[in-house]
């Protein structure tokens, strides 16, 4: 483990990038997603859904409780984060709990100081190895501070934006004529997730959302980058999906919307010994779990 001593130093104002998005882009895709929602209770439901998500984060983690956490408690939480809920079993099987927890305390300690939000979260990272196998503790720290307070963060995930790689839902709404020709010199940092929610958020207003907006923006995104997966099967998260037909089934899943059976409370994460994680706490999700 590396940099759990370290205390994340807030960097100097950033400049807010111009993202120039296409506005066609954007209408095809919150017009599908309206439709593609009806034949599953609509839109609302799954707004809905990512509500008592986050409230299932805050209580586990919000005020203080995350130092309290057990790795029970955790796997309850990781269920919903896809990239995560797939290699945590294996992950926990060699590592201590304790070391993953003290990185989440760092990570949420002065959470509501934005301006070290980056400082916080590449702290967190390098707490873990810069390998492969680690790739998900991005998304993992990009979720917690989204789901824990989904009002001052946006969602950082890599499917969102990666600069490294230049995927993400900001290339799919990016203006181009030839996308696969652009290079988009945009970083993943706070102020690009931020500025991309407040244009997106200004978006669904014009087309008459506004309550819940951070959720609906989740939504929206993860639709479009449904999409993505769907038309051009992209590698990334491959293996977490499978084509059933169903025009929601990888917009549940980019947001961890797909994980329990709310009647058994088997969830989609598997231990290390091949049985499936049992949530705590059925009645938190299972008015807004989404099928």
């Amino acid at each position: 483990m590396f940099g759990l001593s370290r205390k994340a130093e807030a960097p100097a104002v950033a400049e807010v990038p111009n993202l120039d998005l296409s506005g066609p882009r954007l209408r095809r895709a919150f017009e599908n997603l309206v439709k593609s929602a009806e034949a599953t209770g609509g839109v609302e439901r799954y707004v809905g859904a990512l509500a008592l998500k986050a409230s299932l984060f805050e209580e586990l983690l919000g005020r203080g409780k995350v130092s309290q956490l057990t790795e029970k408690e955790f796997l309850d939480l990781a269920a919903f984060i896809t990239p995560v809920r797939r290699r945590i079993g294996s992950w926990l099987a060699n590592n201590d709990f304790a070391n993953l927890r003290r990185a989440m305390v760092l990570l949420l300690d002065g959470w509501t100081d934005t301006d070290s939000a980056d400082a916080r979260l590449s702290v967190f990272v390098a707490s873990f190895p810069d390998d492969k196998d680690h790739r998900w503790m991005r998304d993992l720290g990009a979720e917690i501070l989204h789901f824990v307070a989904p009002d001052r963060y946006p969602l950082m995930t890599r499917w969102i934006w990666d600069q490294k790689v230049a995927t993400g839902v900001l290339r799919e709404i990016w203006f181009a004529d030839n996308i696969d020709m652009v290079e988009i010199s945009v970083p993943d940092t706070f102020v690009t997730f931020t500025t991309l929610r407040t244009e997106l958020e200004s978006f669904l207003g014009e087309n008459g959302v506004f309550r819940d907006l951070p959720f609906y923006v989740d939504l929206l995104c993860a639709h479009i980058y449904a999409g993505y997966i769907n038309d051009r099967g992209g590698q990334y998260l491959r293996s977490d999906f499978t084509n059933d037909g169903d025009p929601m089934s990888h917009t549940r899943r980019m947001l961890g919307l797909d994980a329990v059976d709310t009647q058994s409370g088997r969830t989609r994460l598997k231990l290390i010994d091949g049985t499936a994680h049992v949530l705590g706490d059925v009645h938190l999700i299972e008015s807004g779990e989404v099928h």
